[in-house]
């Protein structure tokens, strides 16, 4: 595992961590770092490194001066005992992704294992539907979204989606991710907003965040290499055309700021390329030399 040159500081209110980051350089240990932006960690990004070490992975991750992560899997253990893992690295869930399937059949199992956690989102990231994604599929999630975004709500969580490019294709005079912003409840349903994906389907994440403004909650820090053609319905591109954060096609600087602007808290820097022990690290310094 790469080791990372930095320090970590951490600004302290009350006894809660409210800004944990890792500088360029080393510091002294009573210095405080002041970032608009708490970088944090979809756990997806090492899910070829959990199965082998939990513990020694949320090590890793705790030495990025990482604090704030979002689960995707729990690798072989109970939300309770992934929770330990995390409580033991100083590392906090405030999201997880859950797959449509589970929603559907366990929702109960869901909101109890999102409570295990501590977490306050819950997300699903994949529409299932075969072939190209159409308006039957959109109205489908649309039900299925205000069904389980009402109960989440009522267990004091906030449920999101978390589109995939396909969604932005054409329909009408706007796109189906229109139909599903616009026809469900904004006070049971909002969204994750991936910026690579949203940019593969053609949308600009930008403009996104400004024609809905108060539906995105949380975000995916991802850049895309600079070969990569758009846009692209399918969902899907070879994970190692996720490169570092600033290296990429994405307007980085506009986004964060456009982020900042409505209120974005949680961004989650996901890596799904080969090499993203290498890449987070990185990332991680761009957005701290970017003003972040």
């Amino acid at each position: 595992m790469e080791k990372v040159v930095g320090s970590v500081s951490a600004v302290l209110i009350t006894g809660c961590v409210v800004t944990l980051a890792m500088s360029l350089s080393p510091v002294a240990g009573n210095e405080r770092a002041h970032h608009k932006v708490n970088v944090g960690l979809q756990l997806y990004s090492l899910r070829v490194q959990f199965p082998k070490d939990v513990p020694g992975t949320m090590a890793e991750i705790e030495k990025w001066g990482i604090s704030d992560v979002e689960a995707a899997s729990f690798y072989g253990l109970s939300a309770r005992e992934f929770r330990e893992q995390l409580d033991q690295h100083h590392l906090h869930a405030s999201g997880a992704h859950f797959e449509w399937e589970r929603f559907a059949s366990d929702i109960d199992g869901v909101i109890r294992d999102a409570h295990v956690l501590g977490c306050k989102y819950v997300t699903v990231p994949w529409i299932p539907h075969n072939g190209t994604f159409t308006l039957k599929h959109a109205r489908m999630a649309v039900k299925s979204f205000n069904e389980w975004g009402a109960k989440c709500r009522a267990a004091g969580l906030s449920f999101t989606y978390h589109p995939h490019g396909y969604e932005f294709k054409t329909h009408g005079d706007g796109t189906l991710f229109d139909v599903i912003a616009q026809e469900t409840k904004a006070e049971d349903v909002n969204f994750e907003l991936d910026i690579f994906w949203a940019y593969d389907g053609g949308a600009d994440p930008v403009k996104l965040m400004r024609n809905y403004p108060t539906r995105f909650k949380q975000m995916h820090l991802k850049d895309m290499n600079k070969s990569v053609k758009r846009p692209n319905y399918t969902g899907h591109e070879n994970v190692n055309n996720d490169v570092t954060l600033g290296t990429g096609q994405l307007d980085l600087p506009a986004i964060l700021a456009e982020a900042e602007e409505i209120g974005i808290r949680h961004y989650y820097i996901e890596d799904e390329s080969d090499t993203s022990e290498r890449q987070i690290p990185r990332s991680i310094r761009y957005i701290r030399s970017i003003g972040f």
